[in-house]
């Protein structure tokens, strides 16, 4: 399953006005305030839905190709719900000289999806990313925040492991 096929927490118009007015009121004022409003919006759901996205559009009377505009435009702003766990693998020079696109290719194999999908449960999602800035203990990955480094396409069972026991509290 793809991460275009996932389904939007909000369905109801209405409460999407509700929710992108808090926002819009907030940096109403501000200059440049849509890049603002977005980071509100991607703090608060962990990406930016789509139907806050078409009425941020209406609220602000700009297009709606203005909002993607400047949603694709930053790395930081994601279309797609985040899975429950949040696996970055790095592909820059020196992790993929060292290995990375093994553990990518393990990564994806374990978890059933491929690079910028989330499995179908929403548990985890894979992303990959140019540096994470660890180059000294490549190939690095990030799992929930947390970097793990010199990792081995060996490593990545007990790395997803760690995760889920970590998420059931264990």
């Amino acid at each position: 399953m793809t991460t275009a096929s996932l389904q939007y927490p909000i369905t109801d118009p209405e409460t999407a006005t509700i929710e992108v007015s808090k926002y819009v009121d907030k940096w109403r004022d501000q200059e440049g305030n849509l890049i603002m409003i977005l980071h509100d919006i991607q703090d608060e759901y962990g990406y930016v839905p789509r139907e806050i996205s078409m009425e941020l559009a209406r609220d602000l009377e700009v297009s709606l190709a203005r909002i993607y505009e400047v949603i694709t435009f930053y790395n930081y702003f994601k279309l797609v719900p985040p899975g429950k766990h949040n696996v970055t693998v790095c592909t820059g020079t020196a992790c993929y000289l060292k290995g990375s696109a093994n553990v990518l290719s393990e990564m994806e194999t374990q978890l059933g999806i491929r690079e910028g999908e989330t499995t179908e449960d929403r548990e985890f999602r894979l992303e990959t990313v140019r540096c994470i800035g660890c180059c000294g203990m490549s190939p690095a990955l990030t799992a929930d925040g947390k970097t793990h480094g010199r990792v081995r396409s060996s490593d990545v069972t007990e790395i997803l492991a760690g995760l889920k026991k970590e998420g059931n509290g264990k």
